[in-house]
């Protein structure tokens, strides 16, 4: 339970780091570049990637798709974080998951029991009450935690997809995506800095450390999580799922005075509603 717990303080941790970030005039890109630059170094210390195994015929398009995805996502997560806060944009991230739910549905014609069915109801419901506007000035910034639930949702069948394929381990695998995702990164830094003259400031660099840092936390906690519970997967996905909300939501009111509505609360209520009702999809 400790490595479930610590996944997801680090998991709501790299939400508050950005939501920091913003009062310092910080540049984003190079924020998401340099914390790929700490999240490979950690990730080739621990894990050990054997380079050398990877093939021709490993699922390049996957990566590549999930290489030039993640950085995009996690830009659109940071405004999402900006503009809409802490408590809605974790929201939406973690109703994401309904995204690979209904590709189960609809592409790979997975049978739906009505436990399900009902997470994902009251799952549409929940986003559309979270994503309401509390005033004019939220006009037109809705997209970028729908972006961020729809990204992170593709990311999340991409990543499914490469847990498939058994011939290199997984994080051989996720180290290539890794040094994918910094290759875009770094282009679009190159770019502003030669192009636009954009200069790459110390602060950028110490904040995208952190964002590595906490990141990659919450990747080795949460598969070192499903490992100590690998006969009970369902535990992991519940208590990831609603601790980030749960975390989430007291961070965002307590410590940064998020404003909500009463039908955001009725809206966050429902989302921790449908989670536990796609956990009881997976007993039945």
């Amino acid at each position: 339970m400790l490595f479930l717990i610590l996944s997801i303080i680090c998991s709501v941790i790299v939400g508050v780091i950005f939501k920091i970030t913003r009062k310092y005039n910080t540049n984003p890109i190079q924020i998401v570049a340099f914390n790929y630059v700490f999240a490979l170094i950690l990730c080739y210390v621990t894990f050990k990637p054997d380079v050398s195994e990877v093939h021709t015929t490993a699922p390049w398009n996957i990566y590549l798709a999930i290489g030039i995805l993640l950085p995009v996502v996690f830009l659109f997560l940071i405004s999402s974080i900006k503009h809409m806060g802490i408590v809605k944009t974790d929201a939406a991230q973690r109703l994401s998951l309904f995204i690979p739910i209904l590709a189960a549905w609809f592409i790979f014609k997975e049978e739906f029991n009505s436990y399900k069915l009902t997470g994902l109801i009251i799952g549409f419901v929940a986003l559309l009450f979270i994503l309401r506007k509390n005033s004019g000035n939220d006009q037109n910034k809705w997209i970028y935690p729908t972006v961020v639930l729809f990204g992170f949702g593709i990311i999340d069948i991409l990543f499914k997809q490469v847990a498939l394929y058994t011939a290199l381990p997984y994080t051989t695998s996720l180290f290539v995506i890794f040094d994918i995702a910094l290759a875009i990164s770094l282009l679009v830094v190159v770019y502003s800095s030669v192009i636009k003259k954009v200069k790459l400031e110390l602060k950028n660099i110490l904040f995208g450390s952190l964002v590595g840092l906490f990141n990659f936390g919450n990747i080795l906690f949460y598969l070192t999580a499903h490992k100590a519970f690998s006969e009970n997967p369902s535990t992991v996905f519940a208590g990831m799922n609603l601790g980030v909300i749960v975390l989430g939501s007291l961070i965002g009111l307590l410590f940064f005075k998020e404003k909500l509505s009463k039908i955001n609360f009725v809206g966050i209520f429902l989302a921790l509603i449908a989670i536990i009702f796609i956990v009881f999809s997976q007993l039945k």
